[in-house]
């Protein structure tokens, strides 16, 4: 499994922040955000202006960037997510599933827009990956199944999040095993209780909360999973890069822990 940390960490700061001190950390990888309102980093209006700088700064550093993550499905900006991603590199972008809990509609909606999506993904090469998200369509097991039995396209994928799956009342670990075969990436953090945010920034490190992160990657380990394991914290934009640092720092000791412990490193 490669590890790698979301720049949204570093937020409040620009991308070379978020390059040097995920290296710093000792991680494999980044994904980069493209989140307007999280941070300024891939900005996909001006992708071909940014993408330059951004390939020069994965060489500075010897950090691939490994994933790019992009909430919004609509075609217009996931066709410029795409270029980006060709032009950098990165080989998964990111969405999120739309819709609303528990509406048999939107859940419909969602799952016809990211076949769509999933389509244009594979025209351009790269891999579409969502992930159940509390609030949406897609949020728990049974709504995942739904919308991976529906989409059997190769272009796309599932981005497992223990944290959204903790908050949907399951538990991640024994989750994964109705959805190992289609995982192409992992957002991984940490959440104390089931509230509907994740908590505090800091909280989000892994080995703060409540969810079994340990299980978790045995699990992925035990099924032969090798991909992209990206730190994905919110909340931080406000935060000085000490503190980004060390959220980032924490989680990567605990990641790399359990990676030992299971035998995968």
């Amino acid at each position: 499994m490669k590890l790698g940390v979301n720049s949204v960490l570093f937020g409040g700061h620009d991308m070379e922040a978020a390059f040097q001190w995920t290296k710093a950390c000792g991680y494999d990888a980044l994904e980069v955000s493209a989140i307007d309102g999280m941070s300024q980093h891939l900005v996909l209006a001006r992708w071909r202006e940014v993408a330059p700088a951004i390939k020069e700064l994965s060489k500075k550093y010897e950090l691939p960037v490994q994933a790019m993550e992009q909430p919004s499905q609509d075609a217009a900006v996931m066709e410029a997510a795409f270029q980006a991603a060709v032009e950098i590199g990165i080989p998964v972008v990111n969405c999120g599933p739309g819709g609303k809990m528990d509406d048999e509609a939107t859940l419909q909606q969602s799952i016809e827009t990211l076949g769509k999506l999933a389509d244009l993904a594979g025209k351009y090469g790269v891999m579409l990956c969502v992930k159940a998200h509390v609030g949406c369509a897609m949020y728990n097991t049974p709504t995942t199944l739904r919308v991976l039995q529906a989409i059997s396209n190769p272009a796309f994928g599932l981005d497992m999040d223990p944290s959204h799956i903790h908050r949907a009342n399951e538990n991640p670990v024994e989750a994964i095993a109705a959805v190992v075969a289609r995982i192409r990436h992992v957002h991984i953090r940490d959440c104390k209780g089931r509230e509907k945010g994740p908590g505090k920034p800091e909280m989000q490190a892994n080995g703060r909360g409540d969810i079994d992160l340990l299980g978790y990657i045995r699990v992925l380990h035990q099924n032969g999973y090798s991909g992209p394991v990206d730190l994905e914290v919110i909340g931080a934009k406000d935060y000085a890069v000490p503190a980004c640092v060390a959220i980032a720092a924490e989680a990567r000791g605990h990641m790399q822990a359990c990676l030992q412990a299971c035998g995968a490193r």
